[in-house]
């Protein structure tokens, strides 16, 4: 073959021995026109040189084998544009071919097609042999013309082939490549995908147990316990204050539950200042509990706010369910660019570092604060001994207000 072509044909079909390589036309490109177009310009072109230097005998052979690979060439074509198999044409297109360019070398110009077509027909050694018996038999055909003298004539068709199948197979190779690298791409966007899915269901659903144990679980806890003691003072006057606190709790418990159900928010304690609203939710759980204010008392965003007030609520749950304290008291700090929480009993202490895990029975309150905290860039701690009583500390980020230059002021 005199030189290199373009690939060719890429959206042909899968042959009849089999299928072809699947993405031959996603690897090579939609070319397959311009490469049906230069083969009819060419052996038009060849079928013109030949009759003008050889006499109507010669000719009548010549252009019947010249038509007969034309027309095997069309239905070529059209079978792979209607995606049907097409490789026993292409067979038979190789056979006119080779008889055409050794009987008339003129028409060697037009292997280039031949070529690309028989590494899209076939694969693995089928497609090596075709393309190799196109290129051998225009060698032949080509050194034939030169009257056996020109040795050039020989092997310059045959190393073309060898150049133009290295450059398909690396053609071929990188496409290969390409796809592989794609696919695992997918895949790994897919793993992604669903990882972050399940971590977000797992944050999810430790929300939502941090929100019930800090509101549902902590009141109905504590209302139990009131129950239980109106029972055993039945019927003392002090049974029946019991009682209605045990009643109070459970009507902020159904409140609590309600707003949950409607995007775990609290509406009642939000619509106060915060300094009110950390006051009442200690109240509901420890009646004597004080509250001081440090710095100068400012909004806070949403979620720092939500976190204080489910902090001292847990807090205060527990220092009713386990501290038997005489004394609450809650500091509420404002920092420049943070806010801080301490809660102190003089209660029973415990052991920080013996504190069983979480189960069935409880233990989930400690735990729920600190990730809710540290969640928010914050620091949580606990300072407690058995009969020193306990500190529940919280620092969460809460920068000031970006305030907007008055009209005006530059």
């Amino acid at each position: 073959m005199p030189s290199p072509a373009p690939p060719a044909a890429p959206d042909l079909p899968p042959a009849a021995t089999g299928p072809a390589p699947p993405a031959a036309g996603s690897r090579l490109g939609r070319i397959d026109a311009a490469v049906h177009l230069g083969f009819a310009v060419l052996i038009v072109a060849s079928a013109v040189r030949y009759v003008m230097r050889h006499g109507p005998a010669d000719n009548l052979l010549v252009l019947a084998l010249a038509a007969a690979a034309c027309a095997l060439y069309a239905i070529i074509a059209v079978l792979a544009q209607r995606r049907r198999p097409w490789a026993l044409w292409m067979f038979v297109l190789v056979a006119v071919w080779a008889v055409l360019v050794v009987s008339a070398p003129s028409f060697a110009w037009c292997s280039f097609a031949l070529f690309f077509l028989c590494r899209i027909a076939f694969t693995g050694a089928v497609a090596y042999a075709a393309a190799g018996a196109t290129a051998a038999a225009t060698a032949a055909g080509l050194f034939r013309l030169s009257d056996g003298t020109d040795l050039a004539m020989l092997l310059g068709p045959l190393a073309v082939g060898v150049l133009l199948t290295l450059i398909y197979d690396r053609i071929e190779h990188d496409a290969a490549e390409q796809r592989r690298l794609h696919h695992e791409v997918s895949l790994a966007q897919g793993q992604l995908a669903a990882s972050e899915r399940r971590a977000g269901t797992i944050a999810e659903r430790e929300r939502v147990s941090r929100e019930i144990h800090d509101t549902v679980t902590q009141g109905l806890a504590s209302s139990l316990l009131l129950l239980e003691a109106a029972n055993r003072a039945w019927p003392e006057p002090a049974s029946r204050r019991d009682l209605r606190q045990a009643s109070e709790l459970l009507r902020r418990n159904l409140s609590d539950t309600r707003s949950l159900v409607h995007e775990l928010a609290s509406p009642g304690l939000d619509a106060s200042p915060l300094p009110d609203a950390l006051r009442q939710a200690a109240l509901q759980y420890v009646p004597g509990a004080r509250l001081l204010v440090t710095g100068e008392p400012r909004p806070v965003a949403a979620e720092v706010r939500h976190a204080l007030l489910r902090v001292v609520q847990s807090a205060a749950a527990n220092i009713k369910l386990h501290a038997s304290a005489s004394t609450a008291t809650i500091t509420l700090g404002f920092l420049p660019d943070a806010v801080t929480l301490d809660i102190y009993d003089d209660g029973t202490g415990f052991d920080p570092a013996a504190v069983a895990p979480p189960s069935d029975a409880g233990g989930y309150g400690l735990r729920a604060m600190r990730q809710r905290v540290e969640q928010l860039g914050g620091a949580f701690s606990v300072e407690s001994a058995p009969g020193e009583g306990t500190v529940v500390a919280a620092q969460l980020p809460a920068p000031p207000p970006v305030k907007l230059p008055a009209k005006g002021e530059e």
